[in-house]
């Protein structure tokens, strides 16, 4: 599970994120849903334990991600935005190399590569060399590193920008899988589409604030609309979580 309560984040004389308070249970996919620049990247980087939070606190199974940020990285996996991977190591390097960091010994380590390597269907590409990968090889290499460990978390910032639909049907497939096994599933997306075939719950968010949060169906009826599009741009247009009290 992954709580987080009366998160704030300032940059400047900016706030990013402005008192979030949310929680992601097991066994459930849930969505950051907001336009860009609404503050979902910079939560997560507090989650996952980037940034530091200029108030609040969060909790990834029950570790503190400010006072113990090292144990709560061991209960996650993340998926950044822009995911680098080591460019003149191969995929399945770049993924023992991340096993070994989090100190699986080497045996177990190559066996789950092998099983991730094949669950992403990745055998095609798994022993090439990661520069010039494309957009969607670069993803299942990052997603595969970051499962390596078994987290029972997994954070995912905009995980199907600039996938083709192959790639995509895969993803949903593995995040369905992972669900189905208890996993507690955080992502962000501002991708509609992505949101209502994946996601349990949405906890919406817009200028740094949570503004509503429950099952897609929930938030129809809750905005009145036909549709999770019609119902995000009703919701964001509010002026905030006091509206729909």
């Amino acid at each position: 599970m992954i709580e987080a309560r009366a998160l704030v984040k300032r940059f400047g004389s900016v706030t990013a994120v402005d008192g979030v308070t949310l929680c992601a249970p097991d066994a459930r996919i849930t969505g950051l849903l907001g336009p860009n620049g609404a503050g979902k990247s910079t939560t997560l980087r507090m989650l996952y334990t980037v940034l530091a939070p200029d108030g609040g606190e969060a909790w990834i199974d029950g570790a503190s991600v400010v006072r113990e940020p090292i144990e709560a990285r061991r209960r996650m996996g993340v998926l950044p935005h822009g995911a680098g991977l080591y460019p003149n190591l191969t995929a399945r390097e770049n993924i023992l190399y991340f096993a070994s960091l989090h100190g699986l010994p080497r045996g177990e380590a190559r066996a789950r590569a092998r099983q991730l390597i094949g669950q992403l269907e990745m055998e095609e590409f798994a022993d090439r060399a990661a520069k010039g990968f494309s957009q969607g090889q670069r993803l299942k290499t990052a997603l595969a590193r970051a499962l390596i460990h078994r987290p029972r978390n997994v954070l995912l910032d905009e995980p199907t920008n600039g996938l083709d639909v192959m790639a995509v049907r895969t993803l949903r497939r593995l995040l369905r899988q992972l669900r189905e096994q208890g996993h507690c599933i955080l992502l962000s997306s501002h991708v509609m589409q992505e949101v209502t075939a994946l996601c349990d719950a949405v906890i919406v968010i817009a200028h740094g604030r949570v503004i509503a949060m429950g099952a897609p169906d929930e938030l129809r009826a809750r905005a009145g609309a036909e549709s999770l599009e019609e119902a995000f741009v009703r919701l964001i247009g509010l002026e905030g979580p006091e509206s729909l009290s």
